[in-house]
């Protein structure tokens, strides 16, 4: 039985990730190691309680304690650990270095002391900077723009430097906006649909003119899947959902699924850096036989449907103390 250590596995992706590889790997083995910060939330796993094949670790990935006798047990170790939103790293960015940059090196350092058959970088599109036209290559060169998408750019680089100096057998994977179930309701998509169901306002960015493509999540965990079990070591691969739609379209799109009127919409001062479109060429992953089986209806419906019918997953975590400061913060003076 094959052991993958997965770090971040209480998050968004790597909890659907969780359930994506249970349930297709009968033999496989998830050790899941997560901090449990405010985005780590162990109910999105809660259904894996009983499955002897998985078992959850609270711990620190920069902890090499905690790390080294987890990555001595693996066979396989898959990172998606990171602090992931971009306002909070414009309000302070020394987390995102401690978790995303440090914690890197810590499994990377312990990884090479152990000998782990691969490990496999979760980054983003957003180490690419932002583009005008066009679609980013896997050549394309490094330019974040945020203190976020440095420290997950950085991180890549040292992956790479193991790579190149360890001859760590290592693959990333790049991906574009993931929407889909047990998404940590700061970031767009979850928030407007958990606001519009409470009618209100829906916070739309400067004019609302920023593009993303939007990647539901399961076509996400695929790509990993097939990058994972199929791709050159030492290779990077893009993954996008070729589903391109502004913060303004989304925004309509979510109200319009749930009957509510564009008077919820609220047009607030922009993010101070922001970048204005993404855009991914995936055709490298795609020739490993990947295609995302959501196309922006489909997956937009998916994930507004899966709010309204959870409403006490999200509903419990938008009656914290905690999100209501952060709220504050980001929004009370926009």
């Amino acid at each position: 039985m094959k052991t993958l250590l997965i770090t971040g596995g209480c998050g968004f992706i790597g909890s659907n990730f969780i359930h994506y590889a249970l349930a297709k790997y009968r033999e496989y083995r998830v050790v899941n190691l997560d901090k449990l910060t405010y985005a780590g939330n162990p109910a999105n796993l809660i259904g894996l309680v009983d499955d002897g094949r998985y078992r959850f670790v609270e711990g620190d990935i920069c902890d090499p304690a905690t790390v080294g006798p987890l990555v001595a047990e693996a066979d396989i170790v898959v990172n998606f650990a990171a602090e992931s939103h971009v306002d909070r790293s414009i309000m302070g960015g020394a987390e995102f270095v401690q978790t995303n940059f440090n914690g890197t090196y810590t499994l990377l350092d312990s990884a090479v002391k152990h000998g782990v058959e691969r490990f496999h970088q979760i980054s983003t599109d957003e180490v690419y900077g932002s583009i005008d036209e066009g679609a980013w290559t896997e050549e394309w060169p490094l330019a974040p723009r945020n203190p976020y998408s440095s420290t997950k750019a950085s991180a890549e680089l040292l992956v790479r430097a193991y790579h190149i100096t360890h001859g760590l057998p290592v693959v990333t994977t790049r991906a574009s906006n993931n929407i889909g179930p047990f998404q940590y309701p700061e970031k767009r998509v979850p928030l407007y649909i958990t606001n519009a169901i409470d009618d209100l306002p829906l916070p739309v960015y400067g004019d609302g003119s920023q593009v993303r493509d939007h990647l539901y999540v399961e076509d996400h965990c695929s790509a990993i899947d097939l990058v994972l079990h199929q791709g050159e070591i030492g290779e990077i691969y893009n993954v996008g959902g070729e589903n391109d739609a502004t913060g303004l379209e989304v925004a309509k799109v979510i109200l319009k699924r749930l009957g509510k009127d564009e008077s919820l919409l609220k047009f607030v001062t922009d993010r101070s850096g922001h970048d204005q479109r993404y855009a991914l060429d995936s055709s490298k992953v795609q020739a490993l036989g990947w295609q995302p089986a959501s196309d922006f209806r489909v997956a937009m419906e998916r994930t507004v449907d899966w709010y309204v019918e959870n409403e006490s997953w999200w509903r419990e975590i938008k009656e914290r103390q905690d999100y209501k400061d952060y709220y504050q913060r980001n929004y009370g003076n926009r």
